[in-house]
């Protein structure tokens, strides 16, 4: 039963995915009849941490012996953690813990300490978009997932950016305690005790400005027309090749087939225009070439893990959506 909780800080930690943490664990909530956790903040770098927010400073008197008796350690983002070394002690305690049987969870760049501790090893994790290739490169042996917003590899949970804190912190409470208690903590906090979709809906990807030689100009032809259905013959001859050659060449200049670059951009279409049009499901199906409504949930659930409809409602508000 988790009962007991630590969050770990080191120097330049981020306030607000520290008080994640701290608004799920750290608040007695017993006037709802939900539990109450033995919770501390510890420092990993003496009683005084700075934050990354200009005068603002947390002070603690838990060190890491603290970390001992945790049922659960949280580690949030920081300043940094990509590129700096962490205390040997830290890291031999969240080891210590894991041995023991307790979990350890990361908030978006607070997966480094946790690859540093050698916890990633052979374990899905996830980490900020923005982080994914430098937390792969540094750590070969972990199998980094930059699209969604939390995995659980228990005993090592790791979850994404900012927000998707809480949505693992919440799945811990769910996963322990049932979900009627990770609810009603959730409709304390106001947020969804469960998000659908992962982080590719929120990862911007603009469309390229391609440095291509020889199939440039197919390619702003074929943006201009996305409402199209076209072959590889076609755009063969629109490039005066082969389709064997247009083919071969198009998959060197752009890393991906004529079918696969039209499909992204008709969803970064779609994205666009239901972020900032009004036009009804069929309309943008219809502009993006997917041709029907069904289409256009099929695919674009298969590219980001939601459907249209939440996605409008996500980035416009619910009255977009209705």
């Amino acid at each position: 039963m988790l009962q007991n909780v630590a969050t770990v800080l080191l120097d330049g930690v981020h306030p607000f995915e520290l008080g994640v943490v701290c608004e799920v664990f750290g608040i007695d909530r017993s006037d709802d009849g939900l539990p109450v956790y033995d919770f501390a903040v510890v420092s990993a770098e003496g009683p005084a941490l700075s934050t990354h927010v200009g005068g603002l400073s947390v002070s603690t008197p838990y060190g890491l012996d603290r970390l001992d008796e945790a049922d659960l350690i949280a580690v949030p983002a920081g300043s940094d953690y990509a590129r700096r070394e962490y205390p040997p002690e830290l890291l031999d305690a969240l080891r210590r813990a894991v041995d023991r049987g307790a979990r350890v969870l990361s908030v978006c760049s607070g997966v480094f300490v946790l690859g540093a501790a050698g916890l990633l090893d052979g374990r899905r994790c996830a980490v900020h978009w923005h982080h994914a290739a430098e937390l792969a490169r540094q750590f070969p042996r972990a199998a980094v997932a930059p699209d969604v917003l939390y995995v659980d590899e228990d005993p090592v949970i790791t979850s994404a950016g900012t927000a998707a804190g809480i949505d693992a912190c919440l799945h811990i409470v769910r996963k322990e305690q049932g979900p009627e208690v990770a609810n009603k903590i959730a409709r304390r906090m106001v947020v969804p005790p469960h998000r659908a979709g992962g982080q590719a809906q929120y990862i911007e990807r603009p469309l390229p400005r391609s440095a291509c030689d020889t199939v440039g100009e197919v390619l702003a032809w074929m943006e201009r027309h996305l409402d199209q259905e076209v072959t590889v013959e076609q755009l063969a001859a629109r490039a005066h090749m082969s389709p064997r050659t247009f083919a071969r060449r198009f998959q060197q200049e752009t890393g991906t087939t004529p079918y696969r670059w039209i499909l992204r951009q008709r969803v970064l279409l779609a994205q666009r225009l239901l972020e900032a049009t009004d036009e009804t499901m069929d309309a943008i199906a219809w502009r993006t070439g997917f041709g029907t409504a069904a289409a256009l949930r099929h695919q674009f659930v298969r590219a980001l893990g939601t459907t249209p409809h939440a996605y409008r409602r996500t980035f416009r508000g619910p009255e977009a959506a209705a």
